[in-house]
């Protein structure tokens, strides 16, 4: 298509593809939207990114979607009952109080959990990892056998410990998790920076005068965030698994909040007779963590520079 002027008026498409922008933010959203094209092609990536949409609706507007109060129940009339019965689309638990609802609020701390977790641990990880890449010698060498400690206990073992440190608690659970997942996050940015180290581009902004904070913070971090952004979608369901895990043997959010771990752990007695009080909310566990690895499968898939190339 021309102009009067035979100036050729690029589609929204062409100018996003265009191999020649004509401004760095063109190349930006020329960059966005082939990793959307990518990651749209995905199937099963665009269902855990509809998952995980609606986790964050749900937790948003639980006090509108949630039928009846979490906290609160009836134990004279509706203890135990299984799902469908009257307005109980899933059955309430022991206390009398209806699963589906506490499921919705529940959804606002496990969205919380995730994004706390990963707003300490990713930062911190990606601080310590290319620091000590770049630096190198004893630095390196400091930071990393700390790094290896932390590697060395499990994920779960190490958060127990912290939370019997700082004892029982929502809180103190983010923090405990958040401090034992910051080691994978270090491993994968010193490994990205150990390969940008030496490259022209970095040693052009050496000879320009740039300190070396300045190069790890504003050319060094750039080129792990996209590597750092997989790795903590893909560790969300272990996040959520973890905090899960703290909650159920009573060393995360205490009652009466509904904590889908914790949820688990009341149902665990009626498993038997009563099974919808333990399952319900091990398959919300299921559904989010299979949504968050989906998603991170897709992410990997549209932000890997080898499969931009295909």
């Amino acid at each position: 298509m021309t102009t009067g002027l035979d100036t050729p008026v690029l589609s929204r498409r062409e100018w996003l593809l265009s191999d020649r922008p004509a401004s760095r933010l063109q190349a930006q959203l020329g960059r966005a939207y082939m990793v959307w094209l990518r990651f749209s092609a995905n199937r099963l990536a665009l269902a855990g990114l509809g998952i995980i949409l609606m986790l964050i609706v749900v937790a948003l507007f639980a006090d509108v979607l949630a039928p009846h109060n979490p906290v609160q129940g009836d134990l004279r009339n509706a203890r135990l009952l299984p799902p469908g019965t009257g307005s109980y689309l899933l059955g309430t638990d022991d206390q009398g109080r209806d699963i589906l609802s506490r499921l919705i609020h529940g959804s606002r701390l496990t969205l919380a959990v995730v994004v706390l977790v990963a707003i300490i641990a990713a930062p911190l990880g990606l601080l310590v990892g290319t620091v000590s890449g770049y630096a190198g010698g004893w630095v390196d060498a400091v930071l990393m056998r700390i790094t290896d400690i932390f590697l060395a206990f499990p994920k779960l073992v190490l958060a127990l410990a912290f939370v019997a440190a700082l004892g029982p608690g929502i809180e103190n659970a983010i923090l405990a998790i958040a401090l034992t997942s910051w080691p994978p996050y270090a491993r994968m940015a010193r490994a990205e920076t150990l390969g940008v180290r030496h490259s022209d581009y970095i040693a052009a902004v050496r000879l320009m005068g740039a300190s070396p904070f300045r190069i790890v913070l504003r050319h060094v971090m750039p080129m792990c965030l996209s590597s750092l952004i997989v790795r903590v979608t893909l560790d969300m369901a272990g996040i959520i698994l973890t905090a899960a895990g703290l909650g159920f043997l009573g060393l995360g959010a205490q009652p009466p909040l509904p904590e889908w771990g914790a949820m688990i752990a009341s149902g665990r007695r009626f498993i038997l007779d009563q099974w919808w009080v333990a399952t319900m909310p091990g398959i919300a566990i299921l559904i989010v963590s299979l949504g968050f690895n989906l998603l991170g499968d897709g992410l990997r898939d549209a932000l890997d520079p080898r499969e931009a190339g295909q």
